[in-house]
Formats: C-alpha cells, structure tokens, sequence
C-alpha cells in the first residue's frame, strides 16, 4: 500500500510539473525574465516556506542547525539551476525534440543511479546503495524499470525528431534553422541533463534534516519540505541572477508597473504558475517518503513528466498532420513510460 501511494503522489508531483507552464501562456506583454522571476518568487521561495511552515511550524532552529547539510544541499540547488538555465540553450542548439530526449535522458540515468552508486562507497549512511539494488529482487525489478523508462524516453525523442523532419518537409518550418549547432547543442545538452540531475543530490544531501524533523516530530510524509527550502534557494540564487541580468541587459522591469498591460491578471497567473511549478516538488516528497528508495523515485518523476507532456502535446494537437508512423512511435514510446511507472512502483512493493 505504501509502494502505491508512493505512485500516486509522484503522478500527481508530475502531473503539476507537467502543467506549471499553461498558466504562463495567459501572460500578456511581459517579457520572459520577468514573468519567469515574478512566477519564481512564489516557486522557490513563497510557496516552499509556506508548506515548510504550515507542516513544521518549528523549522527555524533546525533549519540553520547544520551548517555542512545545509551548504552542499545548497550547492546542489545552485547546480540544478544552472542546469534549468541550460535546458533551454540546448533546446536552442538542437530543437525541442531532440534537446528533450537528451536532457531529460540523463537527467533520469544520472539522478536515479548516481546516488545509489554513491552510497555504495559510504555504507554508513544506511541508504538502499546500487549494490544493494542488483542483490535483491525489487531491486533487480526496479533497475528493469529504469533501463525501460530510458527505452521510451528515447522512443519520445524519436518521435519528436520524425515530427519535425516531416514539418520541414511540408513547407511547415525551415529545413534548417539557423541557430541549429549540433556540436555545441549536444555538450550544452548533456551538461544541462548532469547538472539537472542535481535536486535528487541536494535531496539526498538534505536527508539528515529530513530525518531530524522526524524526529522532532513532522508526519513522514512531509518530512522533505525542509530540504526543498534550502534546494530552491540555490535554484533561486542561479535563476534571480540570470533574470536580473536580462532584465538589465533588455531594459524589461518597466514591465512590473506598465499599465497598459493587464497587470493584476499577469501577477495571478504568474502566482498559479509559480505555486503549480512548486507542488511537483511537495508531491515528490510525498511519494519519495513512501518509496524509500531515491533512484526510483527520481525515475518515477521524470518518465510521468514526460508522460504528461505527451499527453498536453496531444491535447493541443501538435502531432496534427504527421504521418501514422510517427503517432505510432510517439504513442509506443508513452506506453513504454507508463509501464515502466508501473515496473518501479511493483519493485519498491517486494521486500
């Protein structure tokens, strides 16, 4: 029961994180750093102290108890968000499909299997380690799972690649795009996907705190919420930079107060987008203090992501007008993601 439940809340993270950014696509007139801050503010920093708040309302002390955990759970955050920053100069370079299938693949292989790599080599920690995954059989079943989830994941960007060769060869896009550079796109990609992978380390990092707010009292399940607010604070330290960079660089903050835009409307929408992006994380705590076992549940988060921005690309029918090769192999590659959901969460079932 607790395997399922574990599943259900990861979907539910991914199905938020999946759908944060429709909100944005209500914002008129604003520029992309500041709806991306404005929206920011309530995703690495309001919404995670209000969660942390209302679940620990005695955070305070813990929080700034271990100064060790608390650095490089930080660090972690600084590092995944320049891998967020990243993301999109890989999609630059190589076009979302393929920039997708590259990020996102070594996002899953690198933050499901590195931490439990790393735990074979300190035993002391106590966590489920890579050995310990091919000795056992939900391990061995939840490994199956994962190899699975990078098996459709490269079935998706497949068939994202199909899509826009066939959109080039209607007339639809240019055959060639002019910022297309796949020897930079495929460094920038591949980095962007390591660096990704790094808010399961700083979850990882952050686990004596998870544990100590046990201790001092907090529901398992929500015991991670102390480690997303240090996490995002690095993530936020990263992206503010950037963002006040372009908005220094565009002249973009008259934005904030320009009343010939529907101010009220961007803020709300910027708070919805915001506050959603940060659910997908709360949810994960959730089903990760369920699962117990980190490597799948970071597998579980990343293939149902994918999974339901499939589906959103269904619903607003981008896959329109292609040949039914490529539905095939796009609807192969969901389905393929879907079972391995399934396959994980039956492998943290067996002891």
């Amino acid at each position: 029961m607790h395997a399922l439940l574990g599943v259900i809340f990861h979907l539910i993270g991914s199905t938020a994180a999946g759908s944060f950014y429709m909100p944005y696509k209500k914002v008129t007139g604003w520029r992309w750093e500041i709806y991306w801050i404005v929206g920011g503010f309530f995703s690495w920093l309001i919404a995670p102290f209000i969660a942390l708040w209302l679940t620990f309302p005695e955070f305070a002390s813990l929080l700034f108890s271990n100064p060790s955990v608390m650095f490089y759970t930080i660090l972690f955050g600084v590092l995944w968000g320049i891998g967020g920053l990243t993301y999109g100069l890989g999609m630059r370079y190589l076009g979302m499909s393929l920039g997708n299938s590259v990020i996102l693949g070594f996002s899953s292989a690198f933050g499901a299997l590195l931490p439990a790599i790393y735990y074979d080599f300190n035993r002391e920690v106590g966590k489920v380690s890579f050995t310990d995954m091919l000795g056992s059989s939900g391990g061995q079943v939840i490994l199956f799972g994962i190899a699975l989830c990078l098996t459709g994941i490269a079935l998706s960007g497949k068939s994202g690649i199909m899509k826009e060769k066939e959109r080039a060869l209607s007339g639809e896009v240019p055959a060639k795009d002019s910022e297309y550079n796949f020897k930079k796109g495929i460094v920038v990609a591949i980095l962007s996907g390591i660096l990704s992978s790094c808010f399961n380390y700083g979850i990882e990092a952050g686990k004596p705190l998870a544990e100590a707010a046990v201790e001092a009292g907090v529901n398992p399940l929500f015991q991670n919420n102390i480690t997303f607010v240090l996490v995002l604070w690095g993530g936020f330290t990263t992206n503010f930079l950037w963002c006040i960079y372009l908005i220094i660089k565009n002249k973009s903050v008259s934005d904030l107060n320009n009343k010939s835009m529907p101010l009220t409307k961007n803020y709300i929408f910027c708070a919805i987008a915001g506050t959603t992006w940060f659910l997908q994380f709360f949810f994960y705590g959730m089903g990760e203090s369920r699962l117990g076992n980190g490597a799948s549940s970071w597998i579980l988060h990343m293939s149902a992501i994918i999974l339901v921005g499939n589906l959103w690309g269904i619903y607003l029918k981008e896959w329109k007008g292609v040949s039914n090769k490529t539905k095939y192999t796009m609807l192969t590659g969901v389905a393929v993601l879907l079972i391995s959901v399934i396959i994980v969460g039956y492998g943290n079932s067996i002891d």
